[in-house]
């Protein structure tokens, strides 16, 4: 496609996703640690409460944003994190919090663990999508009155959290999709394998459960963030490509306030 060869300097240029582009991955996971935190200080000040949807992927926002909340002492008692997914197993349930690759035991290792706890919100504040109550994140988003913010990275067939492409679909249908269990494709196993567990494919999950996209676009906010090499191809897609549900990234091309952070690497032309 001609959008995978616009230069790093045309970058962002007549895109239909906003395009920041920033320097190394450091810059970029600044930023979306630093709006985390202004969110939830405006939210605190104003006597709100904050939701976010999270990710584990991109994960380099969260030591800055541990940091950030223990030295300014910003309290997270009234935030809400809804975290986009988790891997199952083949009977479909969670996997072992202990598992290495559990989102689940991240969190709880890397962010709560790490915070100060007289700042840390109550457990029952801290949320996941669970496939024995699909419902309970649909109702949950409602009871709160919607998410302030859906933190993200893009995966390399265009998935938000794990909505993999559904091209049978139209791009309204698919922007319908409620949280829900999901097989995950060849692709993002055989990508994900490389990062987390050396490239050992035949140990990686062929089951999630995800929040759906109906989710994540109802955010007043949606901030994603590339950083890798692949990225390269992937932001230009998302930001250039047709809105459709073969690539589901684009479908934040019609949000009202979307913004992409791309890194100095991922700006370079895809090939």
């Amino acid at each position: 496609m001609d959008y995978y060869h616009i230069s790093a300097q045309e970058l962002g240029k007549d895109a239909k996703l906003p395009i920041v582009k920033l320097g190394d991955s450091g810059e970029v996971f600044y930023e979306l640690a630093a709006e985390m935190c202004a969110e939830i200080r405006a939210n605190n000040a104003a006597g709100k409460h904050t939701v976010f949807i999270c990710p584990v992927g991109p994960v380099g926002q969260y030591p800055i944003f541990v940091r950030l909340v223990n030295r300014e002492k910003l309290s997270l008692k009234n935030c809400w994190f809804i975290n986009m997914d988790e891997y199952l197993t083949d009977d479909g349930q969670w996997i072992d919090k202990d598992d290495p690759l559990s989102f689940r035991g991240f969190m709880a290792r890397e962010v709560y663990g790490k915070i100060d706890p007289e700042l840390l919100m109550p457990e029952e504040q801290r949320v996941f999508p669970d496939p024995n109550d699909l419902g309970r994140i649909p109702a949950l988003v409602e009871q709160l009155g919607g998410v302030d913010v859906t933190f993200g990275g893009i995966g390399i067939t265009g998935h938000l959290a794990f909505n993999e492409p559904q091209p049978e679909l139209t791009a309204e249908q698919f922007a319908q999709l409620p949280t829900r269990v999901l097989d995950i494709s060849p692709e993002t196993r055989a990508t994900n394998c490389v990062g987390d567990l050396g490239g050992a494919l035949e140990d990686m999950p062929h089951k999630c459960v995800t929040i759906g996209m109906k989710e994540i676009l109802s955010a007043r906010k949606i901030r994603l963030a590339v950083f890798r090499d692949w990225h390269r191809a992937v932001c230009r897609r998302a930001a250039y490509g047709e809105v459709s549900a073969a690539f589901p990234a684009t479908l934040a091309q019609n949000h009202p306030d979307a913004v992409l952070y791309v890194n100095a690497n991922a700006a370079q032309k895809a090939y």
